[in-house]
């Protein structure tokens, strides 16, 4: 622990969101270092300056030696290979990850036996490209950090937790897992979704589409540059969430060709989509505070007050 009690940081997989991370907390003066399975990625990272190797036990290993907070930073399809590696080589760390979903990875924490230092998070940031040539220390500055507060959190572990997403520039959104799913696929996987469609539809319009294409089309497909590999990785854990929205958005758009092709309007849909996107740019965020990690009911509070809206942006004492 640094004198300011920042304590050491494991970052496994240092792609955009591992790699910035890892860049944001060393900024803020958290002692860090990372793991990467890719050669040209730990190279491009050593060149960077930043401690990064691709031999995960030894990775592990220091991580337990300094009881760091180990973050799980891959898709979701190498997870079970992450923690099988913590259960062996760092079980007693408390863990964290920033993985898009959080009910699966939950799920998973509590196969290998690691719950008991758990705390499930997710930073609301990202572009379309990826690898360490694309890592930024500013990529969570002002973003919405989920953070878990399910059943049975650990104070200490969700305080560390909460400590980093702060420390990297976020705000920390508290949130219980399942309810972060459910969210996530409508303002996050259903906009992949919709953006590929979107991308072959313009596509199939040919070169003159294409070339008519402007502002609207090109914000609508943005996500749609992301790597196939990668928005499968992201949507498809979720996919339950995904379908109930995915039915929810059919429908409306089926009752809107209805209504297009009977009365040539639009304006069911028009009216309640401007309605729905002025909703979103006048939400305030509002702060959470009083809430003392610990004390009796904390999760609850923090749990009814991130369904409201409310933020975190400095930490409370620890309960005794």
């Amino acid at each position: 622990m640094t004198a300011d009690g920042r304590t050491a940081l494991c970052v496994l997989g240092t792609g955009l969101i591992g790699g910035s991370l890892l860049r944001a907390a060393t900024a803020a003066g958290w002692p860090a270092w990372g793991y990467n399975r890719s050669a040209p990625g730990v190279a491009a990272a050593l060149t960077s300056g930043f401690d990064v190797g691709d031999d995960l036990p030894a990775v592990l290993r220091r991580a337990a030696e300094s009881d760091a907070l180990v973050v799980v930073a891959v898709p979701m399809p190498a997870v079970n290979t992450m923690l099988d590696a913590i259960a062996e080589h760092a079980p007693e760390c408390a863990l964290t990850d920033v993985v898009s979903v959080k009910a699966p990875v939950a799920a998973a924490v509590r196969r290998y036996g690691l719950e008991a230092r758990y705390v499930g998070g997710h930073p609301m940031a990202g572009t379309a490209e990826s690898g360490w040539q694309a890592t930024d220390p500013e990529l969570f500055r002002g973003a919405a950090w989920a953070v878990g507060v399910d059943p049975g959190t650990d104070a200490a572990t969700w305080t560390r937790v909460t400590r980093l997403a702060l420390d990297c520039g976020a705000v920390a959104v508290p949130v219980i897992a399942s309810e972060h799913d459910r969210a996530v696929a409508r303002i996050s996987h259903l906009p992949h979704v919709l953006a590929e469609a979107l991308a072959v539809a313009g596509a199939r319009g040919g070169d003159l589409a294409l070339g008519l294409a402007a502002g609207s089309f090109r914000d609508g497909t943005r996500v749609a540059g992301t790597a196939p590999d990668l928005v499968r990785a992201i949507c498809e854990p979720n996919s339950d969430a995904l379908l109930a929205v995915l039915d929810e958005t059919l429908t409306a758009l089926h009752e809107t060709r209805e209504s297009l092709s009977a009365e040539t309007s639009l304006a069911d849909l028009t009216a309640a989509g401007h309605a729905a996107r002025r909703r979103y740019e006048s939400a305030a965020r509002w702060e959470i505070t009083g809430t003392v990690p610990g004390a009796e009911g904390w999760l609850e509070t923090l749990q009814e007050a991130g369904r409201a809206g409310g933020v975190i942006t400095r930490l409370a004492p620890a309960a005794d």
